[in-house]
């Protein structure tokens, strides 16, 4: 199985999804499939991600943190599992540094060399692209929910940003994660950037880096909220109202995460296969959210968790999205100069995201009502809502 040469992920191509997704869910083959890759002149200004919506500032802080009890699952021979965290808050406007940059330039290169290997764009092209977040921000008054972010196999986790700055606006404080070794590329603080180890063992790994990625997430809670936390505002976290979501196996991470932590409270699965089942005793009740593109409604192994699932939940199809359409991921291939496969816009499918994902969250972690999680929308055309 060969890896995609687009940076938008697997809707393109029957190889790319089988990539991402593992084998329960290909689409057709397109013109696509033998264009050659584009390239294209840097920029004159860096691209901005959508501004988010909400009513807070946004701050961010960088965590590296080390597990010393468990080596690093898929490269022993490092030593203790390491994970890059990138903590977003709610701030006082007016308040921090320069904004947050998006990426590092080693990050975006090793994005580059897995993903468009062909393409001449220097990796300043998208390690430059703007954000809202604010280095040293001062953090609003409050204790505020907090929901872990889990990207896509070989993603890291900038591709998720404009979600988490999204959410941190609205009043979360948001945990990304980047999971070593099974990304493009991870810088740690002392400037080594950890490559891709098992990016060609989809999809037999698949399950595997699931189980991983849920202990990955335990530690992290266990670092933020625990007596001695590891963030220095970690006071603004309400560790009784904890939830997650995620990209792609980051998806099929939160059910995995759930089915093993109950302290999170709530999950969000966005377009990836679920990789194992749904416990017998399904997540205790606890509310889950299932978002997809159009040809999830085919796809055995969501429907099959879909009948699994025991709590209040909720299945989303956003009508004309691909598998990238849900991430920052279409941005970055407009960069890179190939066309969105989507028919969707970019700026449409990530303000529907951003909305949807932060409703789900509002009803059960904040308690407040929902009502577009409750049916067809007026203003949104485009989401098909499956209630139980």
């Amino acid at each position: 199985m060969t890896r995609s040469r687009l940076l938008a992920a697997a809707a393109a191509t029957a190889a790319s999804v089988a990539l991402v997704l593992g084998p329960a869910l290909t689409l057709p083959a397109t013109a696509a499939d033998s264009a050659p890759v584009a390239s294209a002149a840097p920029a004159a200004a860096p691209a901005q991600l959508p501004r988010p919506t909400g009513p807070y500032a946004v701050g961010r802080d960088t965590l590296h943190l080390v597990d010393a009890d468990r080596p690093d699952p898929w490269v022993p021979a490092a030593g203790p599992r390491q994970l890059m965290v990138s903590m977003y808050y709610p701030a006082r406007h007016g308040t921090g540094g320069p904004t947050a940059p998006y990426m590092t330039r080693e990050e975006a290169r090793h994005l580059l060399e897995l993903r468009v290997p062909d393409a001449t764009v220097p990796p300043e092209t998208i390690s430059s692209v703007r954000t809202w977040a604010h280095t040293g921000a001062r953090p609003a008054h409050g204790r505020f929910p907090m929901v872990v972010l889990s990207p896509g196999f070989t993603f890291p986790r900038a591709t998720l940003t404009g979600l988490a700055e999204d959410l941190a606006g609205r009043g979360y404080v948001v945990a990304l994660v980047d999971h070593p070794y099974e990304n493009a590329g991870t810088t740690l603080p002392d400037g080594q950037t950890l490559p891709c180890a098992i990016c060609d063992r989809f999809p037999e790994v698949g399950p595997a880096v699931v189980e991983s990625r849920a202990v990955d997430v335990s530690f992290v809670i266990d670092r933020l909220t625990g007596r001695h936390p590891a963030w220095r505002h970690a006071r603004v976290i309400d560790a009784d109202r904890i939830g997650m979501s995620g990209h792609s196996i980051g998806g099929a991470s939160s059910a995995g995460t759930m089915a093993a932590d109950a302290r999170v409270r709530a999950g969000v699965n966005m377009d990836g296969t679920f990789q194992a089942t749904i416990p017998a005793s399904g997540l205790d009740g606890r509310p889950f959210l299932m978002v997809g593109q159009q040809a999830r409604t085919l796809d055995k192994d969501w429907n099959t968790a879909w009948a699994d699932l025991n709590g209040w939940k909720r299945w989303l199809t956003f009508t004309g999205t691909d598998h990238g359409s849900f991430t920052d991921v279409p941005l970055l291939s407009e960069l890179v100069g190939i066309p969105d496969t989507a028919e969707m816009p970019y700026e449409r499918s990530q303000a529907l995201t951003r909305a949807y994902v932060a409703a789900f969250f509002d009803l059960h972690l904040k308690g407040v009502p929902q009502p577009l999680l409750d049916g067809p929308s007026p203003d949104h055309p485009e989401v098909i809502v499956r209630l139980p």
